[in-house]
């Protein structure tokens, strides 16, 4: 799919550059260039120069060169050698070097200084980092990140198109998991089913996605925990299979939550999956343009503990979603923030017991005027397969 140049998007950066005096943005994370270019790199040594006025300079592989030409919004592409046979550096070496020269002409450049996380790359495996040679290498350079953060926090509507995609690809990967789940099955059986519809069935998909990847954290019955692995556990008769899931579609990105079960629901899970959907449907109402992140953060967490579960969950209850599966803005009752319309939040309240099992329920809201526009077709709650 060749998407058209996003001139709201860019017009956005370029009027938050000219507020804090920047003449050019200089970038290196996959989804800062991808926000700013279209390009997708695939090892993640690729860059880009941003400047206030005049066209973007995208940095690349030669490997990459067709890629870029097909899909960048740029026609000032600038190649370096992933292999050269003088130079025993590795590229990124040589990528900063055609940075330091195209970001030689503006006089107050913008580097991602404060950068928390990226998105992958297409490549995926082996993410590349940021050297001491990067931040050194723009003189005193500003910030970019505050510039990108509030950018990427309200979505145009070729974004919002975009994450549509993504939603729509892992909620019919749900639907075939649907058909095919059983208790003979392993977690990591399921797990692959689903990743495997996802990049088979997503790539392609309408004619509109060139590339798509899923990423999945499976757990079923007492294998539901946080921040724990896929394993080679059975899936478990009468309690759910929760699907924590992301789909990448060219570059954007959806984070949902899902929950199919094998067979009957136990009278346990039935009543938990009750009281977390009053949780989740309160936070959803709640989640209109003006409302505070800070209360969304403190409503859910009271309603969980309400359920008996206090202190819960461990991880945050709603983020930003587009570039990146999990971006700015974040819900903490500590912090501060508006939800606004243009924006696409993840809503993620969840319970665990103590020892294994659980729930959680998660999709994507666009925020609009009226309220949250759920995005993914695949219902909430737990799902009979």
């Amino acid at each position: 799919m060749q998407w058209a140049p996003d001139s709201a998007k860019l017009a956005r950066v370029r009027a938050l550059m000219a507020e804090r005096g920047l003449d050019a943005l200089v970038v290196r994370a996959p989804d800062n260039v991808l926000y700013l270019t279209n390009f997708w790199g695939m090892k993640g040594y690729d860059a880009c120069v941003f400047p206030r006025d005049g066209q973007p300079t995208l940095i690349c592989l030669e490997a990459s060169e067709e890629d870029a030409a097909r899909t960048a919004w740029t026609t000032d592409v600038r190649l370096f050698k992933g292999y050269d046979e003088r130079d025993p550096r590795p590229p990124a070496a040589r990528m900063l070097d055609v940075a330091r020269d195209a970001a030689g002409e503006y006089e107050r450049v913008g580097v991602e200084l404060t950068l928390g996380t990226q998105a992958a790359d297409r490549m995926v495996g082996e993410p590349t980092t940021f050297t001491a040679e990067w931040f050194a290498a723009f003189g005193d350079a500003a910030d970019a990140t505050p510039v990108l953060v509030e950018a990427r926090s309200l979505k145009t509507e070729q974004e919002i198109e975009r994450i549509r995609l993504a939603n729509d690809i892992a909620a019919a990967a749900m639907e075939h998991c649907k058909l095919v789940i059983d208790a003979g099955l392993t977690e990591a059986q399921i797990a692959a089913e689903w990743e495997g519809f996802v990049h088979g069935e997503g790539t392609g998909w309408q004619g509109k996605v060139d590339l798509a990847l899923g990423f999945s954290l499976v757990w079923s019955g007492p294998g539901i925990k946080t921040f724990t692995a896929t394993a080679s556990r059975p899936i478990v008769e009468g309690e759910p299979t929760l699907f924590e899931i992301w789909v990448c579609a060219d570059g954007y990105w959806c984070d949902h939550t899902k929950n199919l079960v094998v067979g009957e629901l136990t009278p346990r899970y039935a009543d938990l999956e009750a009281g977390l959907l009053g949780v989740y449907e309160s936070a959803i109402d709640f989640a209109r343009p003006g409302a505070s992140l800070a209360e969304l953060d403190r409503q859910i967490r009271s309603g969980i503990d309400a359920l008996g579960f206090p202190g819960q969950p461990s991880h945050p209850i709603c983020h930003g979603v587009g570039a990146r599966a999990h971006e700015p803005p974040y819900a903490h009752q500590a912090g501060g923030g508006e939800i606004a319309a243009g924006m696409v939040l993840a809503i993620e309240p969840g319970c665990y017991i103590s020892g294994g099992g659980g729930l959680r329920v998660e999709d994507n809201f666009l925020i609009t005027d009226a309220g949250a526009e759920k995005l993914s077709p695949f219902p909430d709650g737990i799902v009979r397969a």
